[in-house]
C-alpha cells in the first residue's frame, strides 16, 4: 500500500511546482508577450525532458517506463489537441474581451469539469467523501480569485473561458488512459508540440522576441514548472485516477499566492480562508480508505511493477529480474478485497 499512498505525494508535489512557477512566470511576462512567454514555458518543457529521455533517464532498457505506442496516439494527440492548443486558444481570446479577475475565477472551472467527465464519461468512482473533498478544494481556489467588485458576467468571455477549462479537463482524461505509459516521453511530446504552435501563433501576432537570457529563464521555468509538474501529474494519474490527481493538484493557485508573498504581495484572510478550505478537501483525500471485494478481469499490458499480489507472474528460467521492471505481462482473474484506488488496475464498476 506504501506505493499507492505515494499517489497524494506525487500530485502534490506537481502542483507545488506549478504554483511556484506562476510567480516566476510573472516575473517574466513583464519583458515579454503573455502568448510568446507561454509558448517559452511549454517548450522548454519539451525539449528538457526530450534531452532527459535521450540519455536513457538513468536507468537500463528493462527498467525504463514503456514508450508510447500507436494505439497510445489517438489519445496522446487529443491530449495534446486539447491542452496545448485549444485550451490556450480559447483562454486568450477570454481574457481579449474579460477581466482578469473573472477569468482568474473561471479558471478553476478546470478542476470540476475534469472531476466531472472522470465520473460521468470515463466512469471512474468517486465517493461522497471524494465529492465533498474536491468541492472544498475548488472553493478555496475559488477564495483566491473572488472579487466582490468584479462580479462574474456570463458573456461570451466568460464561456470562452469556460471552454478552455473543459478542454484542459479533457485533456486530463485523455491522458489518464495513456498514463501507464512514459511520462516524460508523453510530456515531453505535449510540451514540444504545445510550446512550437504558441511560438508561431505568438510571433504571427507580432509579439516580438526577448532577449536570451529571457528565453533561457522562461525554458527552466517551464521545464520545472510544466515538464516536471506533468511527470508528476502523470504518475500519479496512474495511482489515483484523474478525479483525486485534479483535485489535490487544484491547490496549485494556493501554492502560487503564498509564492507571490515572496514577490511583495500582501498577506490577505482570502488566503487563510482559501488554506482552511484546501486544507480540509486534502485531509479528506488523504484519509480517504475505498475497500471492497471486486474482480480483475483478464487483462494484458506493459508497464513499470513490482510482484506484488496483482503482479504474480514467471519469468524465464535463469533471467536476471530487478524491481521495478518492464514487459508485457497478462494479468488473470482475480477475486480479492484490499484497500485500494482507481488505478492502473483498479478500474472496475461499483
Amino acid at each position: 500500500m506504501a506505493r499507492e499512498r505515494a499517489g497524494p505525494t506525487l500530485a502534490l508535489g506537481a502542483a507545488l511546482l506549478f504554483g511556484l512557477s506562476a510567480p516566476a512566470a510573472k516575473v517574466l511576462i513583464a519583458v515579454t508577450d503573455p502568448w510568446l512567454l507561454a509558448g517559452l514555458l511549454y517548450l522548454g518543457s519539451g525539449i528538457g525532458l526530450g534531452f532527459y529521455r535521450l540519455a536513457g533517464g538513468g536507468r537500463a532498457r528493462t527498467t525504463r517506463e514503456p514508450p508510447v505506442t500507436r494505439k497510445d496516439v489517438p489519445c496522446l494527440a487529443g491530449a495534446i489537441l486539447g491542452g496545448g492548443i485549444v485550451g490556450p486558444l480559447l483562454l486568450m481570446y477570454g481574457l481579449a474581451s474579460g477581466s482578469a479577475a473573472q477569468s482568474a475565477l473561471l479558471l478553476n472551472l478546470e478542476g470540476v469539469f475534469t472531476a466531472l467527465l472522470a465520473w460521468i464519461v470515463f466512469r471512474e468512482h468517486v465517493s461522497l467523501r471524494i465529492g465533498v473533498g474536491m468541492a472544498l478544494i475548488a472553493l478555496g481556489a475559488m477564495t483566491l480569485s473572488w472579487q466582490p467588485s468584479s462580479p462574474v458576467a456570463w458573456d461570451w468571455s466568460a464561456v470562452l473561458v469556460a471552454g478552455a477549462c473543459l478542454a484542459w479537463a479533457i485533456d486530463n482524461n485523455l491522458t489518464r488512459k495513456i498514463s501507464g505509459g512514459d511520462p516524460a516521453q508523453i510530456a515531453a511530446l505535449k510540451g514540444a508540440a504545445a510550446g512550437a504552435f504558441n511560438i508561431l501563433v505568438a510571433l504571427g501576432r507580432g509579439a516580438n522576441w526577448p532577449t536570451w537570457g529571457t528565453v533561457l529563464g522562461a525554458g527552466l521555468v517551464g521545464l520545472v514548472g510544466y515538464g516536471i509538474s506533468l511527470v508528476l501529474f502523470i504518475r500519479a494519474l496512474r495511482i489515483l485516477g484523474t478525479a483525486r490527481t485534479g483535485a489535490y493538484f487544484s491547490t496549485a493557485p494556493f501554492v502560487g499566492a503564498a509564492g507571490g508573498l515572496m514577490l511583495g504581495e500582501p498577506l490577505t484572510v482570502g488566503l487563510f480562508f482559501a488554506a482552511a478550505l484546501m486544507g480540509l478537501g486534502v485531509w479528506l483525500h488523504l484519509t480517504e480508505r475505498h475497500d471492497h471485494e471486486h474482480l480483475h478481469e483478464p487483462l494484458g499490458h506493459d508497464h513499470l511493477h513490482w510482484h506484488d499480489e496483482h503482479h504474480q507472474h514467471e519469468h524465464a528460467a535463469g533471467e536476471a529480474v530487478r524491481e521495478p521492471h518492464r514487459h508485457q505481462h497478462l494479468h488473470g482473474p482475480l477475486r480479492h478485497r484490499h484497500p485500494h484506488f482507481p488505478d492502473l488496475h483498479h478500474r472496475h464498476g461499483h
